[in-house]
Order: C-alpha cells, then structure tokens, then sequence
C-alpha cells in the first residue's frame, strides 16, 4: 500500500514539517520507497512534481523539505508499487483538466477488474490501476456535469457515489481536488488534524522534530492535514471511518456521511 498526505488550508500554508514526516516513510522509517510526488495549487494550476526514486534519498524530495512553498491545497503521495513498474508515469500525483481547471488525484489500494471499465474522455499515461480509476471518476463527473454545477453539495454527492462504485473493485483510499475542495474518501485508513487558534507545538512520529505553530501560524490560519496514518504523536488526530466519505473547504471539514 502507499501513503497519503494533503493540505487545505484558508490561507496559503507551508506543508514542510508535514512533509519531513512522510519523505522518511518513502524508504527509511517505511517501505514506500517506489517513487513519490506533490502537487501545489497556484489559483486552478497545478504544480506537480514527480520522481520515481525513493522520497528518503530523493534530491528533489530534500528541496522540497527545505524551501518554503506555499499554497491553499496540497497533496502528496509516497508509493509502494503493486501495480505497475517503477517508473515517472506511474507516479501520483495524477492531474486532468475539466471545466477549467487541474483536477488532481492520488490513491491508496488496489483495484482489480477496474480496468474491464470502458473510457471516453480520458486515458491513462501509465499502467496503474490508480491512474485508470482516476480516468474513469473523471469520465463519470464529466459524463455528469459538461459544466461545473451550481449546486456545489449536488457535486459533492455524485462524486461520493462514484467513490463507491470503485470502491466495490477493492480497496480506494483516495485524496482528490478541483482547485476549489479537498475531497478524501477512506477504504482502509484516513485521518486528519486541523490546526487553529490557539496553537500548540507538534511531534513527528518519524523524525521527533518539533515544531511550535503559536510562532508559525496568525491567529485566522486555519490548517487541515489529512494522511493515510498519523504524521504527529502529541496532537489529536480523528480517523476516518471505512466508507466515510469527507469535503475540506478552507480548512474545514465537511462530512457528507
């Protein structure tokens, strides 16, 4: 299985400490050492940045530890390849375009019999079950919605109900964005943390680094990181049940069930 990370904040946010934690599950404190990659939102751009080499040795992981880019959404996956080789194409983060904008998407699990599905509009660049999900989820909102539809909780619905349908081939843990919301559906293991007024200091579990957010953060910042499994060992993290399907909004969670 690989590794999920995100960020939604209300203000552009820094995912650095976070990210420390997870670059040393690719290949040091955890097996996920198969490739690994970050997408940043810039308005309805992504910046995505892919390297197939494990996150802990990774020379472009350690510029990512070490420079502070910013940005509203974020997210990041490390992977252990089970489906699909080694190489650039098959690394998450995936991204397509619709109504305007990158769609951006990551997996946790595996598929089997997804690709059987038929396609319309998009096709995988590499071989992963992930990335032909992904296609396929894409299909079905564009299927759905030529255009982006008022009714941002009719939206929301559809793509819990898809979800779903995938869910059926195995296992989906999934983080997913429109450059507007963060939408993570739990198969298996999801949980997250929201930081806000007042703030406190923070642990890593893989690294022991400390950090305090009273001197890092405004008063108004309000900060969601949501992971496969808990980045810090001091801070309350809500794990998401299988199933529960979740909307994050400026930092904020929604839940539709």
């Amino acid at each position: 299985m690989c590794e999920l990370l995100g960020l939604c904040a209300n203000e552009p946010a820094d995912i650095r400490f976070s990210f420390s934690g997870l670059k040393q599950r690719g290949g040091k404190t955890g097996i996920h050492k198969d490739g690994w990659g970050i997408s940043l939102y810039e308005g309805k751009a992504s910046r995505t940045f892919h390297d197939p080499e494990s996150s802990a040795t990774s020379e472009m992981a350690h510029f990512f530890q070490s420079t502070p880019i910013k940005s509203k959404i974020i997210i990041s996956h490390i992977r252990q390849a089970n489906r699909g080789r080694v190489c650039l194409e098959n690394t998450h983060p995936f991204s397509r375009e619709l109504w305007g904008c990158d769609w951006v998407f990551a997996h946790n699990g595996q598929l089997t019999g997804i690709k059987k599905t038929p396609l319309q509009f998009y096709r995988p660049i590499g071989t992963t079950d992930s990335e032909y999900a992904f296609c396929y989820m894409m299909d079905k909102i564009r299927g759905e919605f030529p255009r982006r539809p008022n009714s941002k909780k009719k939206l929301w619905s559809f793509i819990e109900s898809t979800a779903r349908e995938i869910n059926q081939f195995g296992v989906f843990s999934f983080l997913l964005s429109d450059s507007r919301f963060m939408y993570a559906y739990c198969s298996n293991k999801m949980c997250w943390v929201t930081r806000q007024y007042p703030f406190g200091e923070a642990r890593l579990v893989d690294t022991g680094e400390v950090i305090d957010f009273s001197t890092k953060l405004s008063k108004d910042e309000v900060v969601t990181v949501i992971a496969s499994s808990a980045l810090t060992d001091n801070e309350h993290w809500q794990c998401m049940e299988k199933g529960e399907f979740r909307v994050f909004n400026n930092g904020r969670s929604n839940r539709l069930s």
